[in-house]
């Protein structure tokens, strides 16, 4: 399709659907809701059990891994029970055509209700509905203020067993109906063969070989590559708002680097996705850091997660919520893009580990005041779950049970959600400790002299705090939550002292919003990686409502909108690299200064192969490209800032890596080996390439000198 067709397609869909107001850039002042489409309602019986995809639907709702009727129109009818939540954006399972046969595992039937076996990306699942009804909803969701957020598995298709041709349906894609490979018919090496991953910390496993038997992508086929490009586009043409993508530690950060570089030159639109981190010790947490700061994509944060679940399932102390706060500020560039949560489809539900509604509320409280957008997986609200063998999946999914919006926990979330999309601090706020112990914690999150102060104590005994220091102006403050997990209201003296007495298992919040800023103040530019020419968004307070500057380094941009808090820009032609975003009155005053990182341009997945290095492949040895652009390092040779290391082939003979590089861009490049911090470069003249105008790239480098 022609670009400047598509751009004005897409801004006829942007428009259409809230038009610049409607953000979709940043989802710091949102509440996500996560749902599993087939558990939630059924609002059109007539597509439970379809002619195209036949028994795969269970009406007695036993069969824990077949399909149970949730589909679009269920979603839509119960949209006012969302708003009435707080709800602000709505991430639904991968909406994606699925599987159309039933899958048999030691004798128990699956079906794809879940939504992660793909079998056709431009079509929707049968059993949730048509494009009309999945149509409907979007514009039924932004009639009532509400985002739709595409759950996307670019990873794999569905299970195959190439030892059993005749096993389901081998992982078989198709395009709009049409068939285009298997995993068995696969003479166009639209799927990885390397086997299964055993080792899911290795680098390399992760990303090149299959998760429990899918058949997995090989994304530097140019078919492939154009394939997943137009079917994401034929979603964004349908109206959403957002993307989760599925199983980003399994798919290389070169690829899907371009990948977020086409949404946002298109309509930039909040992109997060899925990287497992159990602890901070895990061997890929520096991949899993650099992605996070560098693609494009946020993430979810399971480091937070699992600090959360130990910290009021388990009891563990608060130090180590304090911790992971202070680890993750440190080591993520962008911090506040991550989304927060609970628990999800993937593990046990709190109240399975731990069925203390009062905790649980807590957790709640915790959640929707620490950085990050918060997510709250279906039925939460509700005291959802089944505790059937540990309650992991699927016993983790079950159908929505009640809509009752006088339970404490659904009145809680719908307080914290006004809170939180009210409130500077709590969208932009920097996290600063007051006070802890094993069971009690008291922080504060400060925006300019917005201030939101938080006391939780999950023990069964009173906590007495004296003399503590805040940040609230001197006045009386009545607690945010009313009262419901037993706050109350507090005096804060002249000196910005305060005593408090924390009842048993109780949270409060206390809050100020500043009138009107003195001085404009950042909170967020959003993407944080685009290219010239890109529309980025800057939100904060203390703008004013007449227009003044803002520069990306020292060079204006191009001013679409602008209001007290949010102004909506055009990236000028820049040099690619870190540049800092500032806000200039008119008066002079000048804002802080926002990080972001600039691209050369257009992005294209670009894999290097070098064939027979002379490196050993061993814990001391790492091979790495640099290179005369950004995307390459500009030639430096640290490795937080080069691409690598480059993998090894199964077969020994090839290092290779792929990366994400300018269009029609003429490069220079090398490698270099690291071997006990001694730092060793490829001998001779800078090895050159002319990167593709679109598709996918390869260099294959067959004779070096070292």
């Amino acid at each position: 399709m022609n670009t400047k067709l598509l751009i004005l397609i897409l801004l006829k869909v942007y428009n259409s659907s809230g038009g610049p107001y409607f953000y979709r850039e940043s989802y710091k002042s949102d509440v996500i809701y996560q749902i599993v489409t087939d558990r939630f309602f059924d609002g059109n019986t007539q597509n439970n059990d379809p002619s195209e995809s036949p028994h795969l639907y269970d009406p007695t709702k036993t069969e824990w891994k077949l399909y149970w009727g949730g589909d679009f129109a269920g979603i839509e009818r119960k949209l006012m029970y969302l708003r009435d939540l707080g709800i602000t954006a709505l991430w639904i399972s991968p909406p994606i055509d699925n599987t159309n046969v039933m899958v048999s595992y030691v004798g128990i039937p699956n079906g794809a209700y879940h939504g992660y076996w793909a079998r056709d990306f431009q079509r929707p699942e049968e059993h949730f509905g048509t494009w009309a009804e999945f149509d409907s909803l979007v514009a039924a969701a932004h009639r009532v203020g509400m985002k739709i957020v595409l759950d996307w598995a670019p990873n794999h298709t569905s299970p195959a067993d190439p030892l059993d041709p005749s096993f389901a349906e081998m992982g078989a894609i198709y395009n709009n109906g049409d068939y285009v490979a298997d995993y068995v018919n696969d003479t166009h090496r639209w799927f990885h063969h390397n086997g299964g991953i055993e080792d899911w910390d290795d680098a390399y496993e992760s990303q090149y070989l299959n998760i429990a038997d899918l058949a997995d992508f090989d994304h530097s086929n140019a078919l492939v590559n154009d394939y997943m490009r137009e079917s994401l586009l034929t979603w964004i043409k349908h109206g959403i708002d957002g993307i989760r993508v599925d199983a980003i530690k399994h798919m290389t950060r070169g690829w899907q680097t371009a990948m977020a570089d086409q949404v946002n030159s298109l309509m930039p639109m909040f992109m997060f996705g899925e990287w497992y981190l159990q602890d901070f010790k895990n061997p890929l947490y520096t991949d899993a850091i650099r992605f996070s700061n560098e693609s494009g994509i946020s993430q979810l944060d399971f480091l937070l997660n699992r600090s959360l679940r130990d910290t009021f399932i388990f009891n563990h102390t608060f130090q180590e919520l304090e911790d992971a706060l202070r680890l993750t500020e440190t080591d993520y560039a962008y911090e506040h893009n991550l989304v927060t949560f609970i628990d999800n489809h993937d593990m046990p539900r709190f109240l399975t580990e731990n069925n203390q509604t009062s905790l649980l509320h807590l957790a709640l409280a915790f959640l929707f005041t620490v950085r990050g957008t918060p997510c709250v997986y279906y039925g939460l609200e509700q005291y959802l779950h089944n505790d059937t063998s540990g309650g992991s999946d699927p016993w983790n999914r079950p159908m929505m049970k009640s809509f009752d919006t006088t339970t404490t926990a659904f009145r809680l979330i719908k307080i914290l959600s006004a809170l939180k999309q009210g409130h500077p601090a709590l969208q932009f706020g920097q996290h600063q400790l007051i006070s802890l112990d094993h069971e009690m914690y008291v922080y504060e999150r400060t925006f300019g002299t917005s201030v939101v102060l938080v006391a939780i104590n999950k023990s069964d005994k009173t906590h007495q705090l004296t003399e503590l220091q805040t940040q609230l102006p001197k006045g009386v403050y009545d607690d945010q939550l009313y009262g419901l997990l037993k706050g109350y209201r507090i005096d804060v003296d002249s000196n910005r002292k305060i005593s408090i007495n924390l009842p048993p298992g109780s949270a409060s919040i206390w809050s100020y919003i500043e009138q009107e800023s003195a001085f404009p103040i950042i909170g967020s530019v959003a993407p944080v990686q685009f290219r010239s020419g890109n529309r980025v968004a800057i939100d904060g307070s203390g703008f004013g409502n007449r227009q003044g500057t803002v520069s990306f380094g020292h060079t204006p941009s191009l001013i679409e909108t602008w209001s007290n808090n949010r102004v909506l820009v055009t990236v000028p032609n820049i040099t690619a690299g870190h540049t800092d975003v500032t806000v200039t009155l008119s008066n002079g005053s000048k804002s802080n200064s926002y990080s972001v990182r600039v691209l050369s341009g257009p992005q294209i997945p670009v894999t290097f192969i070098y064939n027979n290095i002379p490196v050993n492949n061993d814990s001391h040895n790492r091979v790495y490209l640099s290179g005369n652009v950004f995307e390459l390092g500009n030639w430096s040779s640290d490795p937080k800032v080069v691409q690598g290391p480059m993998f090894l082939s199964q077969n020994g003979t090839q290092w290779f890596f792929t990366v994400s590089l300018p269009a029609s861009t003429n490069i220079q490049f090398k490698y270099f080996v690291i071997n006990n911090n001694i730092i060793t470069w490829e001998q001779g003249t800078n090895r050159t390439y002319t990167v593709p105008a679109n598709g996918v790239g390869k260099v294959v480098v067959e004779r070096f000198i070292i």
